[in-house]
């Protein structure tokens, strides 16, 4: 497994540093915005894109207190 930041605004110049062939989790604050690269990466042929329901923040507030909310 491993980690790139790509932030939104540059997902289509940097498609190619995006691996297709492993599943892509993208978050953002509040899931939103992910869920629109997620959307974008599906239409470019990415087989397994998900996307972090409720973000960061409800990461944070649901799943792990001791990850800091912003």
């Amino acid at each position: 497994m491993s980690t790139l930041h790509v932030p939104m605004g540059e997902i289509p110049a940097r498609l190619a540093q995006v691996p297709a062939t492993q599943p892509i989790i993208a978050f953002c604050h509040h899931g939103m915005r992910s869920a629109q690269v997620v959307a974008f990466l599906s239409q470019h042929g990415y087989p397994e894109v998900y996307n972090l329901a409720g973000g960061t923040h409800a990461w944070s507030t649901l799943v792990d207190p001791s990850v800091p909310c912003y």
